[in-house]
């Protein structure tokens, strides 16, 4: 058992590594020598694409209202010579133009309608025919058909089948 545990305690020591120091000097430690500092750097102006389209935008907008302001100028004075123009043609109007009384009407001899001396409208007779679109399917009959007399005496058969047709639906 002796020999078992010396050699476990000696496994052990043997995992356990050993701090071995630095050996101990007299000189002076080195100074590092700093790096030379470097200028600072200079940025570029950059000219982006959306900085000069703001540009031209903001001067295009710029001619635009100057255009809408002259537009609107011109219009205003083109008014006020058009105002102008009508007053002084109203002043000239009233000038050349003389007020006239206009003729009494005469109370004494009234008014007496004659007689027209065109021809009276001749009347036409009417036309009592249902065009055939419209009329129902079993009653069609045509105004010349209705014309003879022969064709009268058919009118009722046909009344009388819409009648048994139209019994027969309700009954249905």
């Amino acid at each position: 058992m002796k020999k078992i545990q010396k050699l476990v305690g000696e496994e052990e020591k043997l995992r356990m590594p050993i701090a071995q120091g630095l050996p101990w000097t007299t000189d002076e430690p080195k100074c590092l020598i700093k790096p030379p500092v470097k200028k600072n750097t200079i940025p570029i102006d950059l000219k982006l694409l959306s900085d000069i389209r703001a540009v031209e935008r903001a001067r295009f907008a710029h001619q635009v209202a100057e255009k809408g302001r002259l537009i609107k100028q011109y219009k205003m004075e083109r008014e006020r010579q058009q105002k102008l123009e009508e007053e002084e043609e109203i002043k000239r109007l009233r000038k050349e133009l003389i007020p006239k009384a206009e003729l009494m009407p005469y109370f004494d001899r009234p008014f007496v309608p004659r007689r027209s001396e065109k021809q009276p409208t001749v009347p036409r007779e009417p036309k009592f025919c249902i065009p055939r679109h419209k009329t129902i399917k079993c009653c069609r009959m045509s105004c010349n058909d209705m014309s003879g007399p022969s064709q009268l005496q058919h009118l009722p058969s046909s009344v009388e089948k819409a009648e048994a047709l139209y019994k027969n639906r309700i009954l249905q």
